[in-house]
């Protein structure tokens, strides 16, 4: 989940600037919860992924984002490519 978390912070901060209205597709309801509420609620400790979290949550904080977080539909849709071999 916190993958998932920073993957959609990062591509929201990318498509921010390059395409404001293109949707982005996660399979994390978990992850999609801590974007709405700019936290993420994870027992997981590590100094380099709590900075990493710090600087993701203070940039949702601090920039306005248009661009959709979409559920990816598994069951209609098969599994997201890059989840392909990992799960």
């Amino acid at each position: 989940n916190i993958g998932e978390f920073l993957a959609l912070v990062h591509a929201l901060a990318l498509f921010s600037v390059s395409n404001p209205k293109l949707p982005i597709y996660t399979d994390s309801k978990t992850a999609m919860a801590w974007v709405r509420s700019k936290k993420c609620k994870t027992t997981f400790s590590s100094p380099e992924i709590d900075e990493l979290v710090d600087r993701a949550i203070k940039w949702l904080k601090t920039h306005d984002t248009s661009n959709p977080i979409l559920k990816w539909d598994t069951k209609t849709w098969g599994e997201i490519p890059a989840d392909f071999g990992r799960k």
